[in-house]
């Protein structure tokens, strides 16, 4: 298992953090113990899991009429998903998987991402937004992205085309918040290191080298703009698939830093990426 940082915050000189500013940024910030709560309804069954996000999007402020279901073929556990409608059709696709293996309760993989979709949703929905925005939690993730890569193949190429970015969650709160940089595109991961900077949240490129795949990589090859953001390092990898993968690996303030970062990212690119106005929600 290799994990290796890579010096791509070096692009930061192509959009300069002066011009940013966190107080320009707008969203309404979940509490910690909301967030925190929500990271321990991880339910023990991949089935019950699936329900639960979707009381979780509710929660969260999602009306019913946009909360649905994508049945996955070869699976019984669907795709379920929150569509937050924007001023425009293009959207942004922000995703974790539900979906974990039989050792550990699979609380860092992947509970931590699925569960915080619902507090983004919550941050967002306070300021009307260009992007629509997609909130989907994967199912099949650990049979080789059988849910997401499902996803893709149904999209139609016009479908695809109006995607300007596909932002994928992936066991957090282990550590400071990562980004598979390799696997990155880099408008996306430029905008990550501004707006982190911005706002002072610390953020590092870790590519995890022939050891792991997420969701990301069913877009990108796809050619769709990716930017999964992670956790993982040399030294927390050894937790995916083992006993010790429970809510006691999570650092509360690891994973309350990424929730911040995260809001602050989805709402910063809703400003920076085009949104194509031929496309605008009736």
């Amino acid at each position: 298992m290799r994990a290796s940082r890579a010096g791509w915050l070096c692009l930061l000189s192509i959009l300069p953090a002066s011009c940013v500013t966190a107080e320009s940024i707008s969203f309404y910030p979940v509490p910690k113990e909301v967030v925190l709560a929500r990271l321990r309804q991880a339910a023990p069954r991949n089935r019950d899991r699936e329900a639960t996000l979707k009381k979780l999007f509710a929660d969260a402020g999602c009306p019913a009429e946009w909360i649905a279901e994508q049945p996955v073929k070869h699976l019984k556990i669907p795709n379920v998903m929150c569509t937050w409608p924007g001023s425009t059709g293009a959207r942004i696709l922000v995703s974790a998987h539900t979906d974990h293996v039989e050792t550990g309760d699979g609380t860092v993989d992947d509970w931590s991402g699925a569960a915080m979709l619902a507090d983004l949703i919550e941050s967002l929905r306070s300021t009307p937004r260009r992007h629509t925005f997609v909130f989907i939690g994967f199912s099949g993730e650990e049979q080789g992205l059988v849910g997401s890569a499902f996803y893709v193949k149904q999209l139609t190429p016009e479908q695809r085309s109006t995607i300007a970015a596909e932002v994928n969650l992936e066991c957090l709160g282990l550590s400071h918040t990562e980004v598979w940089s390799g696997h990155a595109d880099r408008q996306l991961a430029n905008l990550a290191a501004v707006i982190a900077a911005a706002a002072k949240l610390p953020v590092h490129g870790v590519n995890l080298e022939e050891v792991y795949q997420d969701d990301a990589v069913s877009f990108a090859e796809r050619r769709i703009p990716t930017i999964p953001f992670h956790s993982l390092t040399q030294e927390t990898l050894a937790v995916l698939h083992s006993p010790h993968d429970t809510i006691h690996a999570i650092h509360p303030d690891y994973y309350y830093e990424s929730y911040r970062l995260l809001a602050y990212y989805l709402a910063f690119i809703d400003q920076r990426l085009d949104a194509k106005p031929d496309t605008a929600v009736r």
